[in-house]
This record gives C-alpha cells, sequence and structure tokens, in this order.
C-alpha cells in the first residue's frame, strides 16, 4: 500500500459506525472496505460502458410509439 494516495471522506454517521462495526468483525480495514466498494462500482460502469458501445448500432425506438403498438396488439 505504499503506493496508495490519501483522500478525506465524510460518511455520514450511520455509515461511519456500520464501517467500523464490519472491519471488526471481518478484520478488515474501513481503507480495504471502501477501495473494494469503489472498484466494484467502476467496474459496473465501466461493464456498463461496454454494453452501450456493443449496442450502439441497434435502431432507437420511441417510447410513446412503443406503448401504442403494445396497446394495438393487446398486450396492453
Amino acid at each position: 500500500m505504499s503506493d496508495s494516495k490519501r483522500a478525506t471522506v465524510y460518511f455520514e454517521p450511520d455509515i461511519h459506525k456500520a464501517l467500523r462495526l464490519k472491519s471488526a468483525v471481518s478484520e478488515r480495514s474501513i481503507s480495504e472496505m471502501v477501495n473494494d466498494a469503489v472498484r466494484t462500482a467502476l467496474a459496473e460502469d465501466a461493464d456498463d460502458l461496454a454494453a452501450f458501445d456493443d449496442r450502439a448500432e441497434e435502431p432507437t425506438v420511441d417510447f410513446e410509439d412503443f406503448v401504442k403498438k403494445m396497446k394495438r396488439s393487446g398486450k396492453l
């Protein structure tokens, strides 16, 4: 962790208490847990961006037209 950078993060009191309790039970530091949570969120963002790229060539569908079509077909 020698390459780690320091950042000040302000938690709501209940979230901070939950982190402290989980840290004690899991024997992991709050920093480890926060790093893992941020890493997971960033990975999900990367997956979402990849999905958008994969679907970039798909035709767009107007929501109102789609709902009208569903009503006409009896699905709504």
